[in-house]
């Protein structure tokens, strides 16, 4: 039956159903607007198309109304399949739709035609045409030959959560290679999905010679979508070894990296914005920032660090974004240490951190140490206190207040301090180019004066550290002290012969 969740959205559950009686909020639309007729092949709205190709942003006249659909397989959690039935709804909402309807079901495994069943589609069709919706969204992934299928049944789209994912990335798309990376994880999504009407181009038979121009047109469409991908992932290709390039030469210097990752909307951005007056873009909206944006921060200690924002992550995350997102998120690979932002008010923030470790996983930075901050503290003071105590070593803070934020800076100094090294030089009085070297790439601790020039502690990473191994008297040197332009053409980046 029609029954009404405290967000408001009617659910249909596989129980028996009640005749549906419509409310002021779900009343169809009306004559004069638009009426869903079951005999035609096509139904209002525009929700999930793209858009122009060079750009991938969308142009909405209008505010779709959706049905969602959700599948709990097998032994699956109900609880989990209504959590993430509440995140679909938040992701309609950003894309610009309105939510109307939930559809959910109860299967031991997905249905190959349709995902769903027959019955279950037939259910859906008539819940949509009562609500007048537009769209039927689904949260589980849909294979092309089941989106087709269910269209044809529903006489409406039927697009999957990798769709609206999509969609957002679309709409928040601002730089060159921001866009470039949405229109490339559109493309990958598309091409497989690629169809025509019949009604407007004749398809191919089942005879010698009955090849129409409507199956020419396909191949001459995928043809350029084809190459369209190939000339984004070249332009990628470049971007990431310019980022490289960049990231050897930040390595050249003593500063280390921190990449703030974090569920979507966890406050990432203002976390970034209290640390460094970054003036990131901040809205109380999932993936409202896209692009990385790295600040230099100083330290309590006087260690400087290079701070990098990152694109929010989400469960079931597309492959597509991952792929495509792979030069912005080499930041966080690169990184010496992750500061996780986690919403301590979310409902569930084992699922927030879990969805996170997934894609930190799959990008090859689950490898670097991790700092966990539970963010929104003066929301919701005790799941923040909770939260700290069943994870030692975490931080518990306000972005917004700039509660904790201090305690959050010496965590962050100590945990870096950890991964250099304390190392003893003797530097020669003529060489005050390589004591200067020490105090620009390093903390330097102590130092006093000897028969045979300075002795020096000084707290530098690895990097650093090989750079002044000739001069150091706590392990054996293993080659003749460098000359003056060799450390000056080390010191640049680049090799001088000496």
């Amino acid at each position: 039956m029609l029954g009404t969740l405290a967000t408001g959205i009617p659910v249909v559950g596989d129980e028996p159903q009640d005749p549906l009686e419509p409310t002021d909020e779900l009343d169809p639309l009306g004559p004069d607007d638009s009426s869903v007729d079951g005999d035609d092949d096509s139904h209002r709205g525009g929700f999930g198309e793209f858009g122009g190709e060079a750009t991938g942003l969308i142009d909405r006249t209008f505010r779709e109304r959706i049905v969602l659909a959700g599948v709990t397989l097998g032994r699956d959690d109900a609880e989990a399949t209504d959590a993430s039935m509440d995140e679909l709804a938040r992701l309609v909402d950003t894309a610009g739709a309105d939510p109307v309807a939930r559809v959910v079901q109860q299967r031991d495994s997905p249905d190959r035609a349709t995902y769903i069943g027959k019955g279950k589609v037939e259910e859906l069709r008539s819940v949509s045409e009562a609500l007048d919706a537009d769209t039927v969204v689904f949260d589980n992934e849909l294979t092309p030959a089941q989106q087709g299928n269910l269209e044809e049944i529903l006489k409406r789209s039927a697009l999957d959560r990798t769709a609206v994912i999509l969609d957002i990335f679309a709409q928040n798309a601002s730089s060159p290679e921001g866009r470039a990376q949405v229109e490339l994880a559109q493309l990958r999504y598309r091409l497989p999905r690629l169809r025509r009407s019949g009604k407007t181009f004749s398809q191919q038979g089942g005879g010698i010679g009955t090849r129409g121009p409507g199956e020419t047109q396909l191949e001459v469409d995928r043809r350029r979508l084809m190459r369209r991908v190939t000339r984004l992932e070249s332009d990628l290709k470049r971007i990431r070894r310019n980022r490289s390039t960049q990231s050897k030469a930040r390595r050249s210097t003593s500063n280390l990296a921190v990449a703030i990752v974090g569920y979507t909307n966890a406050g990432k951005s203002t976390l970034l914005n209290r640390l460094t007056d970054a003036g990131v873009l901040v809205e109380d909206r999932l993936f409202a920032t896209l692009d990385a944006t790295t600040r230099r921060l100083q330290l309590p200690g006087g260690e400087a660090v290079f701070v990098s924002d990152t694109v929010g992550f989400v469960r079931k995350l597309p492959h597509q974004l991952v792929e495509a997102f792979k030069s912005t998120l080499d930041v966080v690979v690169d990184a010496d240490l992750l500061v996780h932002v986690v919403d301590a008010s979310d409902p569930d923030p084992e699922g927030c951190i879990a969805a996170v470790r997934v894609v930190l996983d799959e990008i090859g930075a689950g490898g670097v140490p991790e700092l966990y901050v539970f963010n929104k503290a003066d929301v919701d003071p005790s799941a923040a206190r909770r939260l700290v105590d069943r994870e030692p070593g975490s931080v518990a803070v306000s972005s917004t207040t700039g509660e904790g934020i201090d305690e959050l800076l010496a965590v962050v100094g100590r945990r870096l301090r950890r991964q250099t090294i304390v190392a003893e030089l003797v530097i020669p009085y003529d060489r005050g180019d390589v004591l200067a070297l020490a105090h620009r790439e390093g903390e330097v601790l102590e130092t006093t004066e000897a028969e045979e020039g300075w002795r020096i502690l000084v707290r530098v990473d690895e990097g650093s550290a090989g750079r002044l191994a000739e001069f150091r008297v706590d392990e054996p040197a293993t080659r003749p002290p460098a000359t003056r332009q060799q450390v000056a053409g080390r010191d640049s980046g680049t090799d001088v012969a000496g």
